[in-house]
């Protein structure tokens, strides 16, 4: 048994997740629940989940409490927190910690409540990650693999980094699954299978990075889930039939609009399903990514020198 390797993801979201934004579009980030995520990752053969909804843990309580059931899988409380310069990660939470606040003072909530701190994709080139700010801060890892990160430079450059300090971090994979159509596209192995021998395996260096990012096929599928999945909550409130879940944000939001604006949504949500309209959309992400990535990489071997720069200031040698 001394080689057998588990499988843990710490980066899934469920509908706890709230909203996101593109332009004047808002859209849930989630319509999956906790419970489904936890029924998907045990058919995937995950020894370890962690579920990390958006400044909020309560999915995640809801998850450990019904993985209690099944003798196959441990949950892990955590939280994807934006701090006024990013997001970091927070596993083994007990509460949630604030937003807002800097990445300091997050770091040192999570470690005061027994936690372990991960960056979230830190070199990403679309979403919030710490980019430098992880060198200033007691983390334990980071993400190397970031299932929601198809470009070209972000997974690549923080692989980098890593590969030049081996043994300074944790070496993480995490989906950043908000869908089941984009779950399992990657994972972290460690020596063992319960969430305290991944919890050593994260202090003692000991995570290898597993798989790559969701497929642009699985994107799409996801954008159409969270349109389908608003649709029918924002049918259910105008008939009467959407009760309130404490904590909930995403069912607060639907609830909270007028019928009008449900309405609405309901009937955007069409115009976004119509045939090509979702391949369309994901496909120019793509292409946006793709530009910002490759100007990324044209400056990576002036920001990598700059970072070993700073590393050595700190006494930190590249090995």
């Amino acid at each position: 048994m001394e080689n057998v390797m588990g499988k843990a993801d710490t980066h899934v979201h469920c509908n706890y997740s709230g909203f996101n934004h593109l332009g004047i579009l808002k859209f849930p980030e989630s319509v999956i629940s906790a419970e489904t995520q936890v029924d998907d990752a045990r058919r995937r053969g995950l020894n370890v989940l962690a579920i990390t909804d958006h400044n909020d843990t309560a999915g995640a309580f809801i998850a450990q409490k019904y993985a209690k059931k099944f003798d196959d899988i441990e949950v892990i409380v955590g939280d994807e927190i934006m701090t006024d310069q990013g997001e970091v990660i927070g596993l083994w939470l007990t509460e949630t910690p604030k937003k807002f606040m800097s990445p300091e003072e997050t770091v040192d909530v999570i470690h005061e409540q027994g936690g372990i701190a991960i960056a979230p994709h830190p070199f990403s080139v679309h979403v919030d990650g710490m980019q430098e700010k992880i060198f200033d801060l007691p983390i334990e890892g980071f993400e190397v693999m970031n299932g929601g990160h198809p470009d070209r430079y972000s997974n690549w450059f923080a692989q980098r980094i890593m590969d030049a300090y081996p043994g300074k971090w944790a070496a993480m994979a995490g989906s950043d699954a908000h869908s089941l159509w984009t779950a399992g596209c990657c994972w972290t192995e460690f020596p063992g299978t319960t969430a305290e021998e991944f919890r050593q395996a994260i202090l003692h260096k000991k995570t290898v990075p597993k798989g790559g990012p969701a497929t642009v096929l699985g994107q799409v599928q996801w954008s159409m889930e969270v349109v389908k999945g608003g649709q029918e909550l924002s049918r259910q409130a105008l008939r009467g039939e959407l009760k309130p879940v404490p904590g909930n944000r995403l069912i607060e939001k639907i609830l909270s609009n007028t019928d009008i604006k449900n309405a609405l949504s309901i009937y955007g949500g069409y115009a976004y399903r119509f045939p090509y309209v979702p391949v369309l959309a994901t496909l120019l992400s793509v292409s946006y990514l793709d530009i910002h990535a490759r100007r990324a990489r044209r400056k990576a071997d002036k920001r990598f020198a700059a970072i070993e720069e700073k590393l050595a200031g700190m006494g930190i040698l590249r090995e």
